[in-house]
């Protein structure tokens, strides 16, 4: 049975941090709905009604243009252990950028990974809690390392000459281009 809140309480952030991936959805009309795993130690919540997370440079730029263009956005948790459980939150999201004045105050938050371009900041609207009874027992084995290398190892001029062409969604909505954060970005 689905339970809703307003806010975020203390078992929802405890499930949250015991998560690696969430999952992100963004829809814009007369767009695909955008739909994407997340991993690494990219999640926070900053308050029972605000979270954020750290996103680094990838095929796209769906989310940033999508809350442009519409500004919902939807996080999911799946609890692949005991109990079984989907955590859902609903929100408004708007992409910071390094450029932007809020962006040292929000990346204080988190460890920069290479290729870290935005954080996305969600005021939450609603938080949805469901059985998960269909989601599967898994085990985490280990992050996967590829998108920090690609990025540890890209010419920084490179990065941001392709980067910065990344102004449109893939059906055409504007995006917010960004450059590459380097100051600070390290693996661990």
């Amino acid at each position: 049975m689905a339970e809703f809140s307003d806010v975020l309480g203390d078992d929802h952030v405890a499930m949250i941090a015991k998560q690696p991936v969430f999952f992100v959805a963004t829809a814009a009309e007369g767009a695909r709905i955008n739909l994407s795993p997340k991993g690494y130690d990219a999640f926070r919540v900053l308050a029972p009604d605000r979270v954020a997370y750290l996103d680094l440079g990838g095929s796209g730029n769906e989310t940033n243009a999508h809350l442009i263009a519409d500004g919902r956005i939807t996080i999911m948790f799946c609890n692949f252990e005991q109990p079984a459980l989907i955590l859902r939150i609903y929100g408004q999201g708007r992409a910071i950028l390094p450029k932007d004045p809020e962006w040292e105050q929000f990346a204080a938050h988190f460890t920069l990974l290479p290729g870290s371009r935005q954080i996305f900041d969600i005021a939450v609207e609603s938080v949805q809690t469901s059985c998960g009874w269909g989601v599967p027992f898994m085990d985490f084995e280990r992050e996967r390392d590829t998108l920090k290398k690609y990025h540890a190892q890209a010419n920084p001029a490179e990065w941001a000459a392709k980067y910065s062409t990344r102004i449109a969604s893939i059906d055409g909505l504007p995006a917010r281009p960004t450059d590459r954060y380097i100051a600070g970005a390290h693996e661990d």
